[in-house]
């Protein structure tokens, strides 16, 4: 019977920066893989702090970022190896963040949408029941990433239950802790030697992402590289908490 992992991203990039290496892992393995993003939303025209985020990444204002950001997600996929899907949840820009300081400090009262989140996620566990899920711990604290959490925490995960390390925060903070919303869990660490080129490849499908996060394809390349072995004590390897157990996924 196949095994089915499902890894749950904020945005479309966060999964495969973060555990990219796993996910690939379990592909080989003979898992399905499923990784769905929460905010893909496409809003055309991208107004205020949105239009800003789009604009500061070269593209014209008439440009659908999150076509291009989905069609991205899609050619990271497909060299993983794995399954894409993108919930229609708008990003943080859209619902009333409007600067950088402001997508990581206090969520707002009035953003809610964790519960449709929530209810979405439910749903694709129903679907799919998952052997494994897999969900950020919220480092660096983007709202959105805390969103995810909050939503996680509402559904019921019947499978084991693990939480990667969100990069690029990881590597600009490596002793980050979890969210204070995440219990204490035991840590895990995954050897991704055999699949870091493929991850490394993925992440750079993100076209219009890597220059922003690392500076171009051959810097992002590096810092994934370089940090998967800083995870490791010199050995390739993403590290996660919770239940799972790396000899019985691989």
């Amino acid at each position: 019977m196949t095994r089915t992992a499902l890894a749950l991203s904020p945005h479309l990039d966060d999964a495969v920066f973060s555990c990219g290496g796993l996910l690939a892992r379990l592909a080989d393995a003979g898992w399905r893989v499923c990784m769905v993003t929460a905010f893909t939303r496409s809003v055309v025209p991208a107004q205020g702090f949105a239009l800003a985020c789009q604009l500061d990444k070269g593209l014209a204002p008439g440009v659908d970022y999150m076509a291009l950001r989905r069609a991205e997600d899609a050619a990271a996929a497909a060299i993983l190896g794995v399954e894409p899907r993108w919930l229609d949840l708008p990003e943080a820009p859209h619902r009333g963040y409007d600067s950088a300081p402001a997508l990581f400090d206090t969520v707002r009262t009035d953003d809610d949408v964790w519960r449709p989140l929530a209810d979405a996620v439910q749903t694709i566990l129903d679907e799919l029941q998952p052997a494994l899920v897999l969900a950020p711990q919220g480092l660096g604290a983007h709202v959105d990433h805390r969103q995810m959490i909050r939503a996680v925490q509402a559904v019921q995960v019947r499978g084991a239950m693990a939480w990667y390390r969100d990069t690029p925060y990881a590597i600009r903070n490596p002793a980050a802790a979890p969210d204070v919303a995440l219990p204490a869990m035991d840590e895990v660490m995954v050897q991704i030697e055999p699949a870091l080129d493929r991850k490394l490849m993925a992440a750079c499908a993100y076209t219009t992402q890597v220059g922003f996060q690392f500076g171009g394809p051959g810097p992002t390349a590096i810092a994934l590289r370089t940090f998967a072995e800083r995870e490791g004590n010199g050995t390739a390897s993403e590290r996660l908490r919770g239940t799972l157990h790396h000899g019985a996924l691989l």
